[in-house]
């Protein structure tokens, strides 16, 4: 997704510096990039009053990482829905492999349109789709859009003595686009503009940031396969996927890092950074049943004297021991009461047993 969002966007880009007439991505997004510069001034506005320089870089490089923080608690229901949905669709891999094996090698139409409506059921008994475990990702896209045009818009609109599509008045305009950091690094400038220009400051903030995010991504990645799986789960289909992804999708970042603004490139980082907490305490407070994680949550229990019962709430272990008995001793009560199955036997003895 990273990938098709950088080709989208330099192509956009691409088509509005050849002057190839109405921007209809620009005009699609134009709530999103109002929205975009309410929340970069909003915060602006805030940290300037506790006292921060407002044509300061260090106060919007803030003003962004403020942005992250409100796009991403806005999505953090979409992020729970999407754990919940991945953990799905790892539980129901086995099955999705079963319907597969039925219908592998028949290439009829009645049996690939069979094969999809016995997916198709598997995925609403289950409650989830592919589609839901990448919500957060498609929803953040959008926004990505805008923020990357409101910062590209910039420089062309302080030299042009304008503002952007909403709160980013002139002035503002003006003072984003001349503000520095490290004295010479502006909000606006890409690799590609640093490296032309040889503005060695530049360059090795990008460079520095890129490899913290592919970092970043690949240890949140791995936190996922490698202790938030179950074992059933690592012998899917989706898990080779996830392995394959764990190298290829942070190579994305080294694109990024060359065509996108340094304001862009700091609101993904911080946004990555979100999502590695996020998913620290999602595997070690709600792990996935049965993988390293859980296990690892229920010997941190065990020391404090708790346990997770049978309906996933932390109970004191005394609680726990009295249900796992109850539990036993229900079973042995219905293994009790089940009727005994009788031994089949010939004609013949059971008419001698008859005349007995």
């Amino acid at each position: 997704m990273g990938l098709d969002l950088l080709l989208a966007s330099t192509a956009t880009a691409a088509a509005d510096d050849s002057g190839a007439g109405f921007d209809l991505l620009g005009t699609i997004l134009w709530p999103l990039k109002w929205a975009v510069e309410l929340i970069l001034v909003a915060w602006h506005w805030l940290l300037t009053v506790v006292g921060m320089a407002p044509a300061s870089g260090v106060t919007w490089v803030l003003s962004i990482v403020g942005l992250v923080i409100v796009v991403r608690a806005a999505v953090f229901p979409l992020f729970v829905k999407q754990i919940k949905s991945q953990r799905k669709m790892m539980e129901i891999a086995p099955q999705l492999r079963k319907v597969q094996e039925k219908y592998k090698g028949k290439r009829d139409q009645l049996s690939r349109e069979a094969m999809s409506r016995e997916t198709m059921a598997l995925y609403k008994k289950h409650g989830t789709t592919p589609v839901s475990s990448c919500l957060p990702m498609i929803v953040q896209m959008p926004i990505f859009f805008a923020l990357f045009s409101v910062l590209r818009d910039v420089g062309t609109h302080a030299k042009a003595g304008g503002g952007g599509v909403g709160m980013l008045t002139p002035d503002l305009t003006k003072e984003f686009y001349d503000a520095k950091l490290l004295g010479t690094v502006s909000l606006h400038e890409t690799l590609g503009d640093a490296w032309s220009a040889q503005n060695t400051p530049a360059i090795v903030l990008l460079v520095i940031l890129v490899v913290l995010m592919i970092g970043s991504q690949f240890f949140t990645q791995l936190q996922i396969i490698s202790k938030n799986l179950s074992p059933e789960a690592k012998t899917g289909q989706a898990y080779q996927m996830q392995k394959i992804m764990l190298y290829i999708l942070p190579l994305g970042f080294i694109f990024s890092g060359v065509f996108f603004p340094l304001g862009v490139v700091v609101y993904w980082f911080v946004s990555n950074l979100w999502t590695m907490a996020q998913q620290f305490l999602v595997i070690r407070e709600m792990p996935t049943p049965g993988s390293e994680a859980a296990r690892a949550r229920e010997e941190r229990l065990a020391r404090k004297g708790k346990a997770i019962d049978s309906d996933g709430k932390v109970v004191p272990m005394a609680v726990y021991q009295a249900e796992q008995q109850r539990l036993l001793e229900e079973a042995e009560r219905a293994k009790q009461q089940a009727p005994k199955r009788e031994q089949p036997m010939s004609k013949k003895r059971a008419k001698k047993k008859g005349s007995n």
